[in-house]
């Protein structure tokens, strides 16, 4: 029941308590944000939802205020001050919008506490961030004066309130699909099932089926999962496709109008929504907000300083302004642990920027408008070509776990830079450099497909710098010989060798030298292969080179000696590689040399030995994404455990092998030596299991993905063993007791493994 009024005074609620407006279509999804807000007022007075223009903080402190409003004797009352513009009336629209009339002369705000001291109400305040400073005044008095009053606000910024608790609103999620239409079907998240709503209102009948799930799920992704967006789009399926929505959203602030006649001004179309928070920047947040649009992904403080500072915005002043318009929801403020600062900072808990794609774009439009995108691009690019260039020197450090991650992190703003730099060709030398600066983690970190992209691109350009061209010839030699495309390594390799000999450039010389070295080992020459890379070794030496690029010479050497029945000659290289690694804190280049050690040690017979260096060797491979190091180490590991008496389980492993190589290339590299072992395995287990059974087994590995492959391979004939996540540390297997191997690899039929 209602508290009565007391007698005599003027001021009367209406008899209803509350002036929610009335839901008009179904409320989606929200479960969690939803519960986080009911517990957020059952420990606070004042409650503030937080959020980008359109990501639906109105929706949801409505839908909230609804589910809640029993509470509440007096009721649950919707303040909406979006459309005040003198904040003199303020205390004024507050009166209306509590159904409140003043007839006694007496100040407004002194009539508001004084009608509302015995009331217990909820007040949900929206649109107030015009008008902030005067809103937040009034809602402390009101708070400090009213004991059984509570508000729900929904804002772009908070008020700023002793006691204010915030519920940052983020999009509904929306992950990218699988990359082919044609791939996985793709997941129907709260994203896809509101448009599927909004849809069916304006068409009746649409649903997500096989045919447009991808579609639906790309569409909703690419929107950021912004509910307003979302509302708007399901608007034009009435004259459009889902496809064609796909492809007209490039200029996504035309094309997505026309709202519902009841909405908001500022919810008409996806434009007023952010220009609203537009308009309430300053002059400098603005300026900030269209210069941090060349940025894609996550971006740091370092990088902003740099970019977007200049004679209208110093760096020392870019972090207030940052700030700013993290309070105001445009930039969104998140932590990244384990990400690598530049210049060699500590490594740890390092907080992050990002925006919105939407709010991105709406920026890019400024950028555009003030004439400045290109020189901010060009800024954006020398960043990240000095990012890249201090990550290369650091990856040969006990830093190299945090350079993977760094990189993996900046990857977006890294294409975004090569992008830059290739699209007109005048600055060609400087994609070539950025391409081929980045082979580490095109190699080391399992991203061989795009690193042959934007070396292929980069080459196909006449670039003015000679270093620049030469090391992206033998980066793309050397992925080219990984992927088992002899044609593509022998040309770009011969004319890295031919150029660098005219430009007296010994460092590509001796580049080119070692990876067409790895080229004859990969092809099954292994006397040429021994020689080449020999001297390769040699050149390094001579000119003083020692990093990870070399060392990875003196494993293939040993590889190359191990396949030539020189074990002890393999095992010296690598137990060498292995103590200039653990001196220089170097994880990447020793999994190789663990690799070679175990091979020797499965080709002596020695499975105990063999086990313990192989399980190592994968958990750094993993560790980087590494998918060269991973599968060669996975056949290998099948072929031991079809020794140690698990062909079942040896058969899985070949399966998750065959499946990851899709991913490097050709299978073993084409190489009869490399083949050895997978021959092998394969022998032994059909005869074991049978044909049917092999087949079964081969098919349940192939279901594993990556994770999934290396914990199986590190269980080891079923015992659990650790698994360190992609970029995260880098743990030593223990050694594991094993079964001794049925027979020796030299004990059936003369056969080794070279």
């Amino acid at each position: 029941m209602r508290r009565p009024l007391r007698p005599g005074n003027a001021l009367e609620l209406p008899p209803s308590p509350g002036n929610l407006p009335v839901e008009l279509n179904r409320f989606v999804g929200r479960k969690a944000e939803l519960a986080e807000l009911g517990r957020r007022l059952d420990c606070s007075r004042l409650v503030t939802v937080t959020g980008v223009g359109g990501v639906g903080k109105t929706r949801i402190t409505l839908r909230a205020a609804h589910l809640m409003q029993e509470r509440f004797l007096d009721g649950a009352w919707l303040v909406d001050l979006s459309s005040l513009h003198e904040p003199d009336l303020l205390e004024h629209a507050f009166t209306e919008g509590l159904g409140l009339a003043d007839h006694l002369g007496r100040r407004p705000r002194r009539a508001l506490a004084e009608q509302l001291a015995e009331r217990r109400l909820l007040i949900v305040l929206d649109g107030f961030e015009h008008i902030v400073e005067e809103c937040a005044s009034l809602v402390r008095e009101l708070l400090c004066r009213v004991p059984g009053l509570q508000v729900l606000a929904a804002g772009r910024r908070l008020l700023g309130l002793p006691g204010e608790q915030a519920v940052p609103l983020s999009p509904m999620p929306a992950p990218a699909p699988a990359r082919s239409p044609r791939g996985p079907r793709a997941l129907v998240g709260d994203a896809a099932v509101l448009l599927a709503d909004r849809a069916s209102a304006v068409l009746p009948g649409f649903t997500i089926t096989d045919d447009n799930r991808w579609a639906v799920a790309e569409l909703c992704h690419r929107l950021d999962g912004i509910p307003l967006a979302l509302e708007l789009a399901a608007g034009r399926l009435r004259a459009l496709s889902v496809d064609q929505l796909l492809h007209r959203l490039d200029d996504r602030f035309r094309l997505l109008t026309g709202g519902s006649r009841g909405a908001l001004p500022r919810h008409q179309t996806l434009r007023t929504a952010i220009g609203w928070s537009h308009e309430l920047c300053t002059p400098r947040e603005r300026l900030l907000w269209a210069r941090l649009s060349v940025f894609a992904g996550h971006f740091d403080l370092e990088a902003v300083e740099y970019v977007c500072s200049g004679p209208d915005l110093p760096a020392d002043d870019v972090l207030d302004v940052v700030t700013e318009l993290v309070a105001q929801s445009v930039v969104v403020c998140e932590d990244a642990p384990g990400g690598t600062p530049p210049a060699g900072d500590s490594a740890g808990a390092h907080v992050r920027y990002r925006m919105l794609d939407t709010v991105r774009a709406y920026g890019a439009c400024w950028l555009d408008a003030l004439d400045d995108t290109a020189r901010m691009r060009r800024r954006h690019r020398d960043w990240y070509m000095g990012l890249a260039t201090w990550c290369e020197l650091d990856w040969f450090s006990p830093r190299q776990a945090e350079v993977a991650a760094r990189i993996d992190t900046e990857l977006p703003n890294l294409r975004v830079a090569l992008e830059f730099s290739l699209e007109g060709g005048e600055e060609a030398h400087i994609g070539q450099y950025l391409a081929g600066t980045l082979w580490f983690f095109w190699i080391g970190c399992g991203r061989l497909a795009e690193g042959r992209h934007w070396l292929d691109r980069a080459l196909e350009l006449d670039g003015d710098n000679d270093e620049a061209r030469l090391k992206a010839l033998w980066v793309a030699g050397y992925v080219a010989v990984l992927q088992g495309d002899t044609v593509g390594a022998i040309a770009a390799l011969r004319e890295c060798s031919e150029e660098a000999e005219r430009a007296g450039s010994a460092l590509a010389a001796a580049c080119a030298l070692h990876r067409t070295g790895c080229l004859a080992l990969v092809s099954d020459d292994m006397p040429r292969a021994e020689q080449l890379i020999r001297s390769a070794l040699e050149r390094y030496r001579e000119i003083g080179e020692l990093n990870s690029n070399v060392l990875t010479g003196q494993v293939e050497l040993a590889m190359a000696l191990a396949f030539q029945g020189d074990l002890s000659g393999a095992v010296a290289l690598c137990e060498s590689v292995r103590e200039i690694c653990e001196e220089h804190g170097e994880r990447w280049t020793l999994s190789y040399a663990l690799y070679v050690l175990g091979f020797a040690a499965w080709t002596r017979g020695d499975a105990r030995e063999a086990r313990k260096l192989l399980e190592e060797s994968l958990a750094i491979h993993h560790a980087f994404h590494d998918l060269v190091g991973t599968v060669l180490t996975l056949e290998l590991l099948a072929l031991l455990t079809a020794c140690e008496g698990a062909p079942e389980e040896a058969a899985v492993l070949q399966g998750a092998a065959g499946h990851l190589w899709r991913s490097v290339g050709l299978p073993r590299f084409g190489s009869q030596s490399f083949d050895t072992p997978h021959q092998l395995c394969e022998r032994r287990t059909r005869e074991e299991l049978g044909g049917e059974r092999y087949e079964e087994c081969l098919r349940e590995g192939a279901r594993l993905d990556l994770d999934g492959a290396a914990l199986r391979a590190l269980r080891g004939a079923g015992r659990a063993a650790p698994l360190p996540g992609p970029r995260g540390e880098l743990p030593t297997v223990e050694p594991a007791a094993t079964h001794e191997p049925a027979a020796s690899p030299t004990a059936s039929g003369g056969e080794t493994a070279g």
